[in-house]
């Protein structure tokens, strides 16, 4: 689907069903709201599915796979030959996020947006809109025409997975010098200086980030993108895995599918797809908190609380990986546990 339908698609979810949800939780057998954001969690999945009786059966991890030009000024500890290895790796499942998926009735969907090579093994999804993007330090990193190619193939994937029975969509990313361009983003998003939200990314000396820093605000000076386009910034200082993930979240919401946020990149391309359509905030959840600098700054332009604070910056989508067996459990809960009635417990009442 086009970017402008898709967006034209995104409704509200159905607040009914959160409330009938929340009914049952009260009803249950434990202190009222015991379980805290677990509880609200599964209330969510039941306002997005449109009933008291939510499931998530079926999840897809979609790795987005991109090289990013901004590596040539030498901004990342390793070079972009690490991210089509990474991503072959992941068609084999021996990625750090494939050996976490083994135990999470998960499935990881790698996919080639845009690195340098095409992926060869067969789980790979070859949708590259191009082979890496422009060094941001010099040039945009693609075309306006490009970044919107990148979102739709984003949206056409998370409605394919969605025909194939996917209940969850998890965004996760691996491209080698996407945390310099995910800040470059950032400071032009939050109207913040490139060294408020620029972090090490994959471990870079004191004097790496200060280069770090001084080549994203070269990049935003260079390229002058527009604050009030989302489209212009991921263009001109963005990488095509944000793209293809901003499609991702607005896919989801047009599907009406829950769609988790991973990690600063992934929260980045959360805050496009909500500048492009802000009902789709409604179909987000924010897993972790990112140890990026940037992180906690994009889940608070989104209005979202993370669940887990564990200082992960890995990413792959292995820090929203974590939340399934929470999700999991929660479930358990809201369907296994026995109501006061049944359990012989007088009910707990809210009090004011």
């Amino acid at each position: 689907m086009k970017l402008e339908e898709t967006v034209k698609k995104i409704r509200s979810v159905d607040p009914s069903s959160g409330r009938r949800a929340w009914e049952h939780w009260d009803s249950l057998c434990k202190p009222l709201r015991g379980f805290g954001k677990l509880e609200e969690m599964v209330v969510q999945l039941a306002a997005i599915q449109g009933t008291e009786n939510p499931c998530c059966r079926k999840r897809a991890i979609v790795i987005m796979g991109a090289d990013n030009g901004v590596v040539r000024e030498g901004v990342s500890q390793t070079g972009s030959e690490v991210t089509a290895q990474v991503l072959e790796n992941m068609g084999q499942g021996i990625s750090s996020v494939c050996v976490m998926s083994r135990i999470l009735n998960a499935d990881v969907v790698p996919v080639n947006i845009g690195m340098n090579v095409d992926g060869v093994h067969e789980k790979i999804r070859n949708r590259a809109v191009r082979h890496g993007t422009g060094d941001i330090a010099i040039e945009p990193a693609m075309s306006r025409e490009e970044c919107i190619r990148a979102i739709e193939e984003g949206i056409r994937i998370t409605e394919e997975l969605r025909e194939q029975g996917y209940d969850l969509i998890i965004t996760g990313e691996m491209g080698i010098g996407n945390t310099t361009t995910s800040s470059a983003c950032a400071a032009v998003l939050f109207h913040r200086q490139p060294e408020e939200v620029t972090g090490r990314g994959a471990g870079l000396s004191s004097q790496g980030l200060g280069k770090k820093i001084q080549v994203i605000r070269q990049a935003i000076e260079v390229n002058q993108p527009d604050p009030e386009d989302p489209i212009d910034i991921m263009a001109k200082v963005g990488g095509l895995d944000i793209a293809g993930m901003t499609g991702c979240f607005l896919g989801a919401a047009a599907c009406r599918m829950p769609v988790w946020i991973d990690g600063f990149i992934s929260g980045i391309s959360a805050c496009f797809a909500a500048r492009l359509e802000p009902l789709a905030k409604e179909y987000m959840v924010a897993t972790h908190c990112s140890a990026e600098p940037g992180g906690k700054m994009a889940l608070d332009d989104l209005g979202l609380e993370p669940l887990l604070y564990a200082g992960m910056h890995l990413g792959e989508a292995t820090g929203a990986a974590a939340m399934l067996p929470l999700l999991d459990q929660a479930l358990n809960v809201y369907y296994g546990l026995p109501s006061f009635a049944s359990g012989k417990v007088e009910a707990y009442q809210h009090l004011k």
